[in-house]
C-alpha cells in the first residue's frame, strides 16, 4: 500500500514535530483492512470500518477515560 493509495483523516496530537500518530482510510484496500493508523514508530495498525466504528463509538462513550487516569502524565 502506498501513501498514494491512503487518504489522510485526521492527525493524533499535531503539537509537536515528533511524526504524530495518524488516522487514514485506503479505500480500494481489502474491507478489513480499510482503515489504517500509525504511529510515531513506524508501526501501522489495519481495520475494517466497523470495527473503527466501534472504536469511535466507544470512545464517544467513555469507554476510554479510566485508561487516560492510569496513564503518566507527559
Amino acid at each position: 500500500m502506498t501513501s498514494a493509495s491512503l487518504t489522510h483523516v485526521a492527525t493524533l496530537c499535531g503539537k509537536c514535530d515528533c511524526g504524530c500518530p495518524e488516522v487514514f482510510v485506503a479505500p480500494h484496500a481489502e474491507p478489513d483492512k480499510r482503515v489504517v493508523i500509525t504511529d510515531d514508530f513506524g508501526q501501522k495498525i489495519q481495520m475494517s470500518a466497523g470495527q473503527f466504528q466501534d472504536l469511535v463509538d466507544k470512545a464517544r462513550a467513555g469507554a476510554f477515560d479510566a485508561a487516560i487516569g492510569l496513564l503518566p502524565s507527559a
